[in-house]
Order: C-alpha cells, then sequence, then structure tokens
C-alpha cells in the first residue's frame, strides 16, 4: 500500500507554530496549488491544501517560509474526523509533510498578479510530467 503525496505550490498565510504539551514543535499552513487547466472562463483556479509539519522542520518552516513562499512539500494524506462544538461530525483533510523543501526565500514569494506558478520559475505546467 501507497500513500504518497508530492505538491508545489505557495503559501496562503504565514505558517502558524505551536508546541504540543510535551514541547513538540507543530507547524500548519495552506498550500495554494495551481491546477494544471484553466476553467471555462480562461481563469487558472487552485486548490488549497492544510499541511501539517513536525518538529524541527515545523521551526524551520516557521522561520524560513511566509506568505506567498513556493514550497515543495512531500508527505501524505490524512483524514480524520471529529466532533464539532454544535455536535455534528466534522472531517479534516491535511497532508502530513515528511519533507518541506523551500524553493525560494522568505518574502521573494511574492506573486505577480495574474502570474502562474510555473512562470516564476523558469517552467510552465505543460513541463511537468504529472
Amino acid at each position: 500500500m501507497l500513500n504518497r503525496i508530492i505538491l508545489i505550490g505557495r503559501l496562503t498565510k504565514d505558517p502558524e507554530l505551536k508546541y504540543t504539551p510535551n514541547g513538540t514543535a507543530v507547524a500548519t499552513f495552506t498550500l495554494a496549488v495551481d491546477r494544471a487547466r484553466t476553467n471555462a472562463q480562461g481563469e487558472r483556479e487552485a486548490d488549497f491544501i492544510n499541511i501539517v509539519v513536525w518538529q524541527k522542520q515545523a521551526e524551520n518552516c516557521a522561520n524560513y517560509l511566509g506568505k506567498g513562499s513556493l514550497a515543495a512539500v512531500d508527505g501524505r494524506l490524512q483524514i480524520r474526523s471529529f466532533d464539532g462544538q454544535d455536535g455534528q461530525r466534522r472531517w479534516m483533510t491535511e497532508v502530513i509533510a515528511d519533507t518541506v523543501r523551500f524553493l525560494d526565500k522568505k518574502g521573494e514569494g511574492k506573486r505577480s498578479e495574474g502570474g502562474s506558478m510555473g512562470s516564476d520559475i523558469g517552467f510552465t505546467d505543460e513541463d511537468i510530467p504529472f
């Protein structure tokens, strides 16, 4: 069995760093990942994917990534459920990151209006083999 996901996208806001009661660092952020095709109006759409990072890598993400930063995430998909305050069952889908690679420097990742992710790093979505 295999549960592996690889994503490249831009952070929608700065990572949020917290610590568990036993002192383990955990960071969360949302990654905006462009879809390969445009919609009926010719606009590019994106998926917004929740990322969870643990331990030293969580601290590194909080220190070196910021809103708009380009990052690659390699991890596994996790779907969990919990009961909301209203008593209704809620489902959370997130990627638990094994590796986060910083593809630009903090503050350097500001995306120009209307630009695609691929044009910022020298290739287009058609160049990606998957």
